[in-house]
């Protein structure tokens, strides 16, 4: 592959700048609690489809932009990625992070629907495989690598079900969303997960079943977009994810080494934003 250098002062200033704050307009800096109990009778079962009548969660976005970072990862070989929509919207310049000091500037598609965006590079790495031909079911286990607090790390966490996501503010819409209790992350990761936006949710089979767009530290919940909503913003950017593209199976017991892996090749990258 090959990705054009940018000044490193693109890079550094955007990564040293204040984070983009993953629970979207929640400022909490308190460590997620422990996970609640399985509910009897609701694992395994197929999660049904999106309702006006599930839960809803409502969020303040800045009119704003500030300028930040969050995770991006690849979806095409040939230079096509996938980040959350509030991690690149309003973004004078753009950057995906190919070394320490280096980066690449991408193109941005914004999905007018939901939190997902389509990144646009000139060359690429090797595309993560999507999930989204079977059901997910209540229970279902699910990993986000990616770059919390500008740093590498990751968390586990188990699905509860879906819930409504009331944006006010910039990009104000109500887009349904999974909501995923917190059951593991990196020893050592602390506080807030400011910076995981954008991340890939991988299921058991290393396949992305959703993007990471938000959390509640005090609640220890973590927010995706719903299946349908990358489905989406693909159809919005007229671009096409890979069909040949092949995951590692990954577990609570190996998800760090993987992370690490997928972070390696780059299949997994830290984006930067500028607003100037």
């Amino acid at each position: 592959m090959h990705f054009p250098r940018l000044p490193d002062w693109l890079v550094y200033t955007a990564v040293v700048a204040a984070l983009l704050v993953a629970a979207v307009g929640r400022q909490e800096q308190a460590d997620a609690p422990a996970p609640p109990p399985p509910v009897p009778g609701e694992e395994g079962v197929p999660l049904g489809p999106a309702s006006p009548f599930d839960p809803s969660v409502v969020v303040e976005v800045p009119g704003q932009t500030q300028p930040g970072s969050g995770t991006a990862f690849s979806v095409a070989d040939n230079g096509v990625w996938l980040t959350a929509r509030h991690v690149v919207e309003g973004c004078g310049r753009t950057a995906l992070v190919v070394a320490e000091g280096r980066g690449v500037a991408v193109k941005v598609s914004i999905d007018p629907a939901g939190d997902a965006a389509v990144l646009t590079t000139d060359g690429g790495a090797p595309a993560m495989p999507l999930g989204f031909d079977r059901p997910l079911r209540r229970g279902d286990l699910a990993f986000h690598p990616g770059f919390p607090q500008a740093k590498p790390g990751e968390i586990a966490s188990r699905l509860l079900g879906r819930e409504n996501l009331v944006v006010r503010g910039r990009g104000a819409r109500t887009e349904s969303v999974l909501v995923w209790a917190e059951v593991g992350r990196t020893d050592g990761l602390k506080g807030t997960l400011a910076g995981l936006s954008g991340a890939p949710a991988l299921d058991s089979s290393g396949r992305v079943i959703g993007v990471t767009i938000a959390e509640a530290p005090r609640r220890g919940r973590i927010y995706t977009t719903a299946p349908e909503t990358v489905q989406g913003a693909f159809r919005a950017a007229g671009r096409q994810p890979a069909s040949y593209a092949v995951g590692e199976p990954i577990d609570a017991q190996n998800y760090g080494r993987v992370a690490d892996s997928l972070r390696r090749d780059l299949r997994v990258a830290q984006v930067v934003c500028l607003t100037a």
